[in-house]
C-alpha cells in the first residue's frame, strides 16, 4: 500500500535561480514565478509547507505588455488610497515601467498570484526583483532559469 508522504520544513532544499525578464509577457512570467515560489513544480510539494525556491528577476523594466495595456487612457491601471479625503491615486503600467521603480509592476503581479495568508507572504519574501541587469545575490550562486521557453510555449 502506497502512502502519501508529507514534506517537513527541515527536509526542504531551496535553490536560487536567476530569470531574465527581457521581452517576456508580464502575466505568464508572473504565473511561472509564483508557481516556483510556492514549490508546486517539485514532486515533494506540500500545501502547508514553504517548499519553493528563491527567484532573482533581472531586467524587470523590459517586461512585455500585450494589447493596449501600456495606453495611458485604457491601459492597465493600479489604484490605491492614501486614507485622506479625496486621496484616490492611480498610475498606469506604462508610466510605472518608464518611471523610477519599474520593478513594482512585476512584484505586484506575482504578489497577487500568491496565497493571501502568512505562508503566502513568507513565500513572496523569496522574490528579488531588479530593474537592470545587475543584482546583489551573486554570493548565493544562483543558477540561470530559462523561463522564455516555458512562457512562450503557452502562446
Amino acid at each position: 500500500m502506497n502512502l502519501t508522504t508529507s514534506t517537513k520544513p527541515a527536509e526542504v532544499t531551496r535553490d536560487w535561480y536567476v530569470v531574465d525578464a527581457t521581452g517576456l509577457p508580464l502575466g505568464r512570467l508572473a504565473s511561472e514565478i509564483a508557481l516556483r515560489l510556492r514549490g508546486k513544480h517539485k514532486p515533494s510539494y506540500t500545501p502547508h509547507v514553504d517548499c519553493g525556491d528563491n527567484i532573482v528577476v533581472i531586467n524587470a523594466k523590459d517586461v512585455y505588455l500585450s494589447g493596449n495595456k501600456m495606453d495611458p487612457k485604457t491601459g492597465l491601471t493600479h489604484y490605491w488610497h492614501t486614507n485622506h479625503p479625496g486621496g484616490l491615486k492611480s498610475i498606469t503600467a506604462g508610466k510605472e515601467l518608464a518611471g523610477r521603480f519599474p520593478e513594482r509592476v512585476l512584484e505586484r503581479a506575482v504578489k497577487r498570484m500568491m496565497p493571501k495568508n502568512k505562508l503566502g507572504r513568507h513565500m513572496y519574501g523569496k522574490l528579488h526583483v531588479f530593474a537592470g541587469t545587475e543584482h546583489n545575490k551573486q554570493a548565493q550562486k544562483p543558477q540561470t532559469l530559462d523561463l522564455a521557453s516555458v512562457v512562450n510555449k503557452k502562446r
